[in-house]
């Protein structure tokens, strides 16, 4: 039996409801980018740069970061523990899973933020 600690919430109930709620956050964010890539009349460098540099949006964008890695730990972290049956071989997939997701969310913060 795997134990709770491993995965992201303290059951499968919670672990599907972060991702429902992580899924809704990040089509939130994926709408308002199509659609101010649809209707921005000249997208330029420095269109793209205010945009940017706004605080809501850098919180609105690491929000979506943020529900990104929490969403992509669980489902991997799901389908590891279906489909990877050797212990060893499933903890090193969820390690590197781990590992660069971090990677993911601290680039991230460095990028949006200019830490």
């Amino acid at each position: 039996m795997v134990t709770s600690i491993t995965s992201f919430g303290r059951s499968g109930l919670y672990d599907w409801m972060i991702q429902r709620v992580t899924a809704g956050v990040l089509l939130c964010y994926t709408i308002f980018m199509i659609g101010y890539l649809a209707f921005g009349a000249d997208l330029s460098y420095d269109m793209w740069k205010g945009l940017f540099e706004g605080t809501a949006m850098r919180i609105f964008t690491l929000l979506a970061v943020l529900s990104f890695a929490a969403h992509v730990w669980i489902g991997m972290w799901s389908v590891s523990t279906d489909y990877i049956k050797p212990t060893g071989a499933r903890f090193l997939f969820q390690s590197a899973c781990g590992l660069l997701t971090f990677i993911y969310v601290v680039w991230s913060i460095q990028i949006l933020w200019g830490v």
